[in-house]
């Protein structure tokens, strides 16, 4: 495996910046450029260089959608989320539309905010090219099916030219798919969920999102420290403070930064990526998450080091 690309990061429902967040934005930067002048579009792009991030960027957007670049021909994704729909627009581009793609997704569960982004993927309606569906959910074809179906939406899923199919993944069992070794587990979240596990030429990825972890069941932690362990990136659903998710926001499901880092010390991870922003959070509020959550790294930390970051929709980790 070579890197992941975040095409999609928000949990819930996708979010728009608004004309009033933009304008925020340009406000802050110029307040900030106070009047100097700027001799060339180098100047410029310096100047924008040392901003702070939630300035002159944006942490999206979308939602669920994650690309792993294997090194193979074949696609590797999590998640069809909003952001499938550019992630599949790129996808086209790269090779220039050219059919006979392959095309492996692999759902961690079938909350619509996860689901949303087939009807709009381009790749699928391609004659020639195959899209290989993977989870662990016995109704994983039907639920993608009635998604389709009207009043719920104008075209059925009849629609697509390229291959559909859908495999059943069980928890526990490695799977080879195009020379990755691939596993799952299952997640404690609302209809059930599954984490994956990726590993490919020396290098393990896991992908676990919407997924809670109550602090006082020892056994269900330490499932989860093993399925970690020794990753070099994982990709973790950090929506809530600690505070709601142990309080007002118990058992709805998903988790916090606090226990990611916890969790990644313990099972010697490398890096975490806060995932599944909560959506009522402004770049700010991300930032400021992200900027506690590297502290209490550097409080808590052992022999070595824990890299901690938040998602956001375009963002590159190399492996």
């Amino acid at each position: 495996m070579k890197r992941v690309r975040f095409w999609g990061t928000r949990g819930s429902l996708p979010v728009a910046l608004t004309a009033a967040g933009v304008r925020r934005k340009l406000s802050e930067v110029l307040r900030t450029a106070g009047g100097r002048i700027f001799a060339t579009d180098a100047d410029v792009e310096q100047f924008l260089d040392g901003l702070p991030f939630p300035v002159t960027g944006t942490y999206g957007g979308h939602s669920s959608c994650v690309e792993i670049e294997t090194g193979g021909p074949d696609y590797f994704v999590c998640d069809m989320g909003s952001g499938l729909r550019p992630f599949g627009q790129a996808a086209m581009a790269r090779r220039a539309g050219a059919a006979g793609q392959t095309f492996h997704i692999f759902q961690s569960h079938l909350h619509w905010d996860h689901i949303m982004g087939l009807p709009f993927f381009v790749p699928a309606f391609i004659p020639g090219n195959r899209v290989v569906i993977y989870g662990g959910h016995a109704e994983l074809e039907s639920a993608l099916r009635r998604q389709q179906e009207r009043p719920s939406f104008p075209v059925d899923f009849s629609i697509f030219g390229a291959k559909m199919e859908f495999v059943h993944l069980e928890p526990g069992r490695a799977y080879d798919i195009a020379g990755v070794q691939v596993r799952t587990l299952l997640q404690r979240h609302a209809g059930d969920s599954y984490g994956y596990r990726f590993e490919s030429q020396g290098k393990v990825l896991v992908y676990s999102t919407d997924s809670e972890h109550p602090w006082k069941e020892t056994e269900h932690l330490e499932r989860f420290v093993e399925f970690f362990r020794d990753a070099d990136l994982v990709i973790f659903d950090a929506m809530y403070s600690l505070a709601d998710a142990i309080t007002v926001k118990a058992d709805w499901g998903h988790s916090s930064n606090v226990v990611g880092v916890e969790l990644c010390q313990r099972a010697g991870a490398r890096q975490l990526c806060m995932f599944h922003h909560e959506p009522v959070f402004d770049d700010a509020a991300i930032e400021a998450v992200l900027a506690e959550t590297r502290r209490l790294e550097e409080i808590t930390r052992g022999t070595s080091r824990l890299q901690v970051s938040a998602a956001y929709d375009g963002l590159e980790i190399e492996l």
